[in-house]
């Protein structure tokens, strides 16, 4: 286009600005004013790829490798574990099992009889059956000093009744084997009960009745050396002493308050030792049964517990968990020796037991029962409810008379404890020996006064 006209067209849109905008006068607003540019022309643009005729060629691939071609896809191999772990775990707990095994092994042979022990007594009960002691009336096992301060004390009857799991639970820890050697290379086996934690036990007399030595196997398969206290054989009842201490003891009741029909239990070990520690269960059959044993009137009670071969010395256990009479004789035939006799078990009452086992502990002879030398009969209730037996008569140069008590008076308590009966005055008097004093409580015009009775043999 020629400079000139294009020249002019610009100064005639010069011009016409200015007729759109005039020129302000001076002094005039100053004002910003924005002048859009001249518009630019569109243009829409669409893309597409070419033909592939018109496509150039693509560059060839390199060519693979030869080996690779010919030689097959590796497979990828499993992750193996790791042994050494394994390893080390499964060599500590083979250690430990072996030095677990050591340690039981050596409690064993500390704690249980020697290897064979129970099988060659066990054998001996097969063939001999429940041991009788061999008629000598004496026995050999080293003795033990006597005087003694433990006296075995019978106590009252429980509150609950037990159930014959709980009257095992109770009793069965108290019980123990008792082991005879005999010469010739024998043994008899009995039963025992613990009567003090620092280790008396009563058994009976023909369990270890021509005995050179004792052991005593407890509950817990402890074994310790038993050495003898005193025995009668008239009663059938010895008292052995173990040099232990925190044993279990038993809990002695009276049998003075046993009734016909009262549940009973034993505890024993019926044919030696494979089947120690079994409980049986009956019924108090009957009391004050008088028994010829060997020429000897024993007055017993009655039960039908099963007891065998093995049972003797053991408990007869009342529904409260109490050692109420020591078991010594079942009946196994009638007087034609026919063996159609069952259910006829007896037990030394528990009454009997507290005065013999008291008196070999104390002097190591059993002598006549003491006398306290009152006659008593009748009870008075006093002011604050406490129960008192009275005194009727005192017989001159006896206990009651050397104590001062008078017709009249009233006991209220024996060895520390109150009565209920005046049968407890005898039950308190059993855990005392001749030459003894026993402790009594008295009540005399409004007044308690403590005295102590002497205990003194009968004069024939």
């Amino acid at each position: 286009m020629d400079e000139n006209k294009l020249f002019e067209q610009f100064e005639a849109a010069a011009e016409a600005a200015e007729q759109v905008f005039p020129a302000p006068e001076a002094p005039a607003e100053v004002v910003l004013t924005y002048c859009p540019a001249a518009p630019a022309p569109v243009v829409l643009c669409y893309e597409r790829p070419l033909p592939p005729a018109m496509c150039p060629p693509a560059p060839p691939e390199p060519p693979a490798p030869p080996e690779a071609a010919e030689r097959p896809a590796r497979r990828r191999r499993p992750k193996r574990p790791r042994h050494g772990v394994l390893i080390f775990f499964l060599c500590a707990a083979g250690f430990l099992a072996v030095t677990a095994g050591l340690m039981v092994y050596a409690l064993q042979r500390q704690s249980a009889p020697p290897a064979g022990w129970e099988d060659k007594f066990h054998q001996y009960w097969d063939d001999y059956g429940d041991y009788e002691g061999d008629g000598t009336g004496e026995t050999h096992i080293p003795s033990y000093p006597v005087g003694g301060d433990f006296r075995l004390r019978l106590t009252e009857a429980g509150e609950a009744v037990l159930s014959a799991g709980e009257v095992y639970d109770r009793v069965n820890p108290t019980v123990v084997t008792v082991v005879s050697y005999l010469p010739g290379g024998s043994a008899g086996i009995g039963t025992g009960v613990i009567m003090s934690a620092d280790g008396y036990i009563v058994t009976n007399f023909h369990v270890v009745e021509g005995g050179e030595s004792c052991d005593v196997l407890l509950s817990s398969n402890y074994r310790c050396e038993a050495k003898i206290v005193g025995y009668d054989q008239e009663n059938d009842l010895a008292v052995l002493k173990v040099e232990e201490e925190g044993l279990p003891a038993a809990e002695f009741g009276s049998s003075d308050l046993l009734a016909v029909g009262d549940k009973a239990y034993a505890i024993g070990n019926p044919l030696g030792l494979k089947l120690r520690g079994t409980l049986t269960d009956g019924i108090i059959s009957a009391i004050n049964r008088d028994v010829d044993v060997e020429g000897v009137t024993m007055t017993l009670i009655q039960t039908n517990a099963a007891l065998n071969s093995g049972n003797s010395g053991g408990p007869l256990i009342n529904q409260y968990g109490q050692v109420v009479g020591i078991n010594t004789v079942k009946m196994v035939s009638n007087e034609q020796g026919e063996a159609i006799v069952e259910g006829l078990g007896f037990a030394i009452p528990s009454s009997t037991v507290a005065h013999i086992v008291n008196c070999l502990i104390s002097t190591g002879e059993v002598t006549a029962e003491p006398i306290l030398g009152i006659t008593v009969q009748g009870q008075i209730i006093l002011e604050d409810g406490t129960v008192g037996i009275v005194v009727i008569e005192v017989p001159k140069g006896y206990g009651g008379d050397i104590a001062g008590i008078r017709p009249g008076d009233a006991v209220v308590a024996v060895d520390g404890e109150p009565l209920i009966a005046s049968d407890d005055i005898i039950r308190a008097r059993r855990r005392y020996a001749a030459g003894e004093k026993l402790p009594m409580t008295i009540y005399r015009d409004g007044e308690l006064m403590e005295v102590e009775v002497p205990l003194l043999l009968p004069v024939d």
